[in-house]
């Protein structure tokens, strides 16, 4: 059993193609800008920030955006080139499989599996937060035991798991409905943010912005590691290859477009929070329309919390998006059952990935506190970054034929430094996260070995020409090499 097994680009791009298990191209450029904007402008902005600057690096979580961005950049040209090179769902999975080898490819997937599983569940908690706070401010006060998970003072979140069924219905009708809500609300979510920069400008205090890093160097690296997750909706542009119409031209720029954009809306939105309330005000599930409230802005609140329910509503769209894809993708090389590759005849979507996906998402996200869920959604997000960044060196090396209609500058100069840079991010993560995601790797490799090295494809494909060849030179009435001779 050869484990370091890897995939050809032309049959990671045929097996796309095969009818039963096609998906729709319906996605144009500015459709994967905005799904990338969708995924990335959220959570982060309108959870992370408070519980980022309270906890761990101040006023400084600036530098802590700047540094993710930067790390996330970095990891994006590496995105950006095997996303136009291979237009294939799967996203860090799939590259692997091409660069690495099988056991990568698998490692790789289901790391994802856990990280946009996780990464989903937060955002769901955020939105439920949003949706509590906005709630209140009319004078409906819903129980606490139904709006928190055990850990956070409830028994469950009952609002997180209505939005996640409500996202998985969505999912399941179709692609192209799914970009129209997203499109929309990723214009609402936008214009929310400009009226918080707008209004919040003139009350900035630049007092609550001394002390600048109460928490010092590592407050910051660990505010870097604990915010980098919100960054994880441009890897859902790459998932959704398989679905863009152009994917060579349109994949590279939706992938830095959206990172550009969103990296820049986080600078801005973190300096003026944390210039309006003092940071150590700001640890609350929505510090954005805390920050409005508190300085009697109580119309700009409700109206942000109503942009931020939006907001966040999209970014669990596409990561529950990519999530499925994921799934969907190693199903169909044999690593997984075969049921999750199937595509609804109507619809043309992965409906029972996309159904597994909610269930569990919502079982996560109603019984789990938003902290605990976070740390673990961003060891995995900086984990799959450092694989796709060496797979573009390794790529390059055995593969330097390839056609490549986006390349690296710099390679592998470029890629080692985000290797680098998102080690480090690792490294500042608490220990009980890191042996959590161990854990969880432990357990794939159990399931690899006992099910996946069984059941895939390239496995069976490559003992089927292993065996006809030997049936071919031992037997020459079948003719082959034996009979040539």
């Amino acid at each position: 059993m050869n484990l370091l097994r890897t995939k050809s680009v032309q049959q990671l791009v045929s097996e796309s193609e095969e009818q039963q298990t096609k998906l729709k191209r319906a996605l144009s450029a500015f459709d994967l800008t905005a799904l990338g904007i969708g995924g990335i402008i959220g959570t982060g902005i309108f959870v992370l920030t408070g519980i980022g600057a309270s906890n761990f690096a101040g006023p400084a979580l600036v530098i802590s955006f700047i540094i993710a961005g930067l790390a996330s950049g970095l990891a994006a040209l590496s995105y950006a080139e095997f996303a136009a090179m291979i237009p294939v769902a799967g996203s860090a999975y799939t590259y692997g499989y091409a660069a690495l080898g099988e056991i990568f490819a698998w490692v790789i997937g289901w790391d994802l599996l856990l990280e946009y599983g996780l990464a989903s569940s937060t955002v769901a908690v955020g939105w439920s937060g949003y949706l509590v706070n906005l709630l209140s401010a009319i004078g409906v006060n819903l129980p606490a035991w139904a709006t928190n998970a055990p850990g956070a003072g409830g028994i469950i979140d009952l609002p997180a798991i209505l939005i996640v069924g409500l996202i998985v219905s969505l999912l399941t009708v179709g692609v192209k409905e799914s970009k129209w809500v997203n499109n929309i609300i990723v214009v609402v979510k936008l214009a929310v943010i400009l009226l918080f920069i707008a209004v919040g400008t003139s009350h900035v205090t630049p007092a609550n912005w001394h002390p600048y890093m109460p928490f010092g160097w590592g407050g910051v690296m660990t505010g870097a590691s604990i915010i980098f997750f919100a960054y994880l909706g441009f890897d859902a542009v790459s998932t959704a290859a398989e679905e863009a119409k152009k994917p060579q031209r349109d994949l590279p720029i939706g992938l830095m477009a959206s990172l550009g954009i969103s990296t820049v809306l986080y600078i801005l939105v973190t300096m003026i929070l944390t210039g309006m309330v003092n940071y150590t005000k700001l640890n609350t599930s929505a510090p954005v329309s805390f920050a409005l409230n508190y300085i009697g802005m109580h119309w700009a609140a409700a109206l942000l919390s109503v942009g931020a329910i939006a907001g966040i509503t999209s970014v669990l769209l596409v990561d529950l998006f990519a999530q499925t894809r994921i799934l969907y993708a190693m199903s169909r090389d044999g690593l997984l059952p075969p049921v999750f590759s199937s595509v609804h005849q109507k619809f043309k979507t992965p409906h029972v990935s996309t159904r597994l996906v909610g269930l569990v998402v919502a079982a996560m996200a109603g019984f789990t506190p938003i902290k605990d869920l976070a740390e673990m959604a961003n060891i995995g997000t900086l984990f799959a970054f450092v694989i796709v960044s060496a797979a573009v060196i390794v790529l390059r090396k055995t593969k330097p034929e390839q056609r490549r209609p986006f390349r690296v500058p710099l390679v592998p100069w470029l890629p080692l430094l985000a290797i680098v840079a998102c080690l480090y991010l690792m490294y500042s993560l608490p220990l009980l996260t890191w042996i959590r995601f161990v854990v969880w790797l432990a357990v794939g490799l159990i399931i690899y070995w006992r099910y996946g090295s069984r059941h895939s494809l390239l496995q069976k494909g490559e003992n089927g020409r292993l065996s006809g060849d030997k049936t071919m030179g031992t037997d020459p009435q079948k003719g082959g090499r034996g009979a040539a001779r």
